[in-house]
């Protein structure tokens, strides 16, 4: 019997081989309860080209100003969807200003539901394509 975080880490498996057989730029997505984190990895796996995650500075920041607003729960809360879309958005910019436009989106075998489909909505319409 696998475990749950077995069970996904298969799942991530089978779908980084498929994005490695279409040598494409990966647009990766790790979640944790508190946080969440997006990397652009060259298509030969080797190198980070772009990151963006709710621990970074700037994020934090407008994160606490999206919490005193009222619209947020928490002030500062980096696992829920507000959180997610601010992350798709600056991965985007970055990826961009570092000359990539189309990726392959790997959810690393999480769900596409919740913060990882906020996150990818948020990445599309920054203009990102995958």
């Amino acid at each position: 019997m696998l475990t749950k975080k077995e069970q996904r880490l298969r799942r991530s498996r089978q779908t980084r081989m498929r994005i490695a057989q279409s040598g494409s730029a990966r647009l990766t997505v790790f979640r944790s309860n508190q946080h969440i984190f997006a990397s652009v990895i060259s298509d030969d796996g080797e190198r980070v080209l772009a990151s963006a995650s709710t621990v970074e500075k700037e994020v934090r920041e407008q994160l606490g100003a999206i919490g005193k607003d009222g619209k947020d729960g928490k002030v500062g809360n980096g696992g829920n969807t507000a959180a997610a879309s601010l992350v798709g958005k600056r991965i985007a910019e970055k990826a961009k200003a570092a000359g990539i436009e189309k990726v392959a989106f790997d959810r690393s075998g999480f769900a596409y539901h919740g913060r990882v489909k906020a996150l990818a909505d948020a990445a599309r319409e920054a203009g990102l394509q995958f």
